[in-house]
């Protein structure tokens, strides 16, 4: 089963097959798994503001 993707409002989409190397997060890392402090790369929003994408 495919992890689900996580879309910021800033358009911006958190996707677990990829990960966020800039900042030390591995591919295949879920989104709930990210850790507590973990914000958008590109604008800075906190996980909050993310919405799963459908």
């Amino acid at each position: 089963m495919a992890m689900e993707r996580w879309e910021c409002p800033c358009g911006y989409v958190y996707d677990p097959a990829e990960g966020d190397p800039d900042n030390n997060i591995p591919a295949g890392t879920a989104f709930e798994d990210l850790p507590e402090g973990w914000v958008c790369p590109k604008c800075g929003a906190e996980k909050e503001y993310f919405e799963k994408m459908g």
